[in-house]
C-alpha cells in the first residue's frame, strides 16, 4: 500500500495548490504522510455524514471539493461541528485533503464533469487559464448538444442526469427556444454572466443563481438560464476524481480501493412548488 505522502503528491500533480484562488483553502487538512492507504472516499462536503461513511468503509483518506476551513479558525474544539469532523477524523487515522478552485479550472475539471453527465461535447473553457499553453485549462466550459433540444427540455434532461436534489432544476428564459450550445459551470456561476455573453451560448447552466443577475441577463439577450442544486452540478466530479485516481494507482501497482459517496449533502432537503394565484394571493 502506498504512503500517504506518495497519495497525496499525486492529488497534486492533479490539482496543482498554487492553480487555486488566493482567497480559497485547498491541500490536506490533516493526516499523517507516514500512514498507508487502502480506501479513498470522494465527496463533495467535508461533513460529519461523509466523515461517519468513511469510518463505516474502513477509508484513511477523503477527498471533498469543498473545504472544511475555508475562512480560517481559531478552534477545532469537538463541541463545533466543524471541530467534531477533525476529531472523527483524527480518531480513526483519517486523512482529508481539499481540490476546490484548482479542480475547477483542471483539465479536465469540475465542468467537465459536468459536460459529461449531461453527454454534452466540450468544445473549450468559457474562462481559459491565460498560463494554459493548450488553452484547454480554465473556469467553465463551453459545450454543444449533439441534436438541439428545447430549453424545457433541456432542463428536463439536466433534471434527470443530475443527482435527484430537492431544488431540482429551475430555467429562466423562453421555454420554447432552441438550445443547440450551454456554457456549464459547475458551483456558483452568477459572476461569469458576461463571458457566458460573450461565448454566444444559447443558454447557461449553473448554480446559485440570484434574482437580480438573472432578471437583467434575461432583459438583455434571448439567453436561456438554468439553475441546479451547487452540490448536484458538482457531484460528477466526485467520479472523475476517482477515476483518476485509480489510474494512478494501476499504473503505481498501489491497489487503491475508491468510492464515490452517494450521501446527499445539499442542504436543502424540501421543496413545496408554488399553487396557481394572482398578485393578491386569491386562488385563480
Amino acid at each position: 500500500m502506498p504512503r500517504l505522502s506518495e497519495v497525496l503528491s499525486a492529488l497534486d500533480a492533479l490539482w496543482p495548490p498554487e492553480r487555486a484562488e488566493s482567497w480559497d483553502a485547498v491541500g490536506t487538512v490533516c493526516g499523517d504522510p507516514g500512514d498507508t492507504v487502502d480506501r479513498v472516499l470522494f465527496a463533495v462536503d467535508p461533513v460529519q455524514e461523509i466523515a461517519d461513511e468513511a469510518v463505516r468503509l474502513g477509508a484513511q483518506l477523503i477527498v471533498t471539493h469543498h473545504p472544511l476551513y475555508l475562512r480560517g479558525t481559531t478552534t477545532v474544539a469537538a463541541g463545533t461541528f466543524k471541530g467534531r469532523v477533525v476529531h472523527t477524523l483524527i480518531r480513526h487515522g483519517i486523512a482529508l485533503h481539499v481540490a476546490h478552485t484548482n479542480a475547477d479550472t483542471a483539465d479536465p475539471g469540475v465542468s467537465d464533469a459536468l459536460a459529461g453527465a449531461l453527454d454534452l461535447r466540450v468544445v473549450g473553457p468559457l474562462v481559459p487559464d491565460p498560463t494554459d499553453p493548450l488553452g484547454r485549462r480554465g473556469l467553465g466550459r463551453i459545450c454543444e448538444l449533439d441534436h438541439p433540444l428545447p430549453l424545457r427540455e433541456f432542463a428536463a434532461l439536466a433534471a434527470a442526469r443530475l443527482p435527484a436534489t430537492a431544488q431540482g432544476v429551475r430555467a429562466a428564459g423562453d421555454p420554447d427556444s432552441l438550445v443547440h450550445t450551454v456554457a456549464v459551470s459547475g458551483g456558483s456561476g452568477d459572476s461569469l454572466f458576461d463571458q457566458v455573453r460573450a461565448a454566444g451560448v444559447d443558454a447557461f447552466l449553473t448554480a446559485d443563481l440570484r434574482h437580480h443577475p438573472v432578471s437583467e441577463a434575461v432583459q438583455q439577450s434571448p439567453l436561456g438560464l438554468l439553475d441546479a442544486a451547487h452540490w448536484a452540478t458538482e457531484w460528477p466530479w466526485c467520479t472523475q476524481a476517482a477515476a483518476q485516481l485509480d489510474e494512478i494507482s494501476d499504473r503505481n501497482g498501489w491497489g487503491l480501493r475508491t468510492h464515490v459517496s452517494r450521501t446527499v449533502t445539499d442542504p436543502w432537503t424540501a421543496h413545496a412548488a408554488s399553487t396557481a394565484t394572482d398578485h393578491s394571493g386569491a386562488p385563480n
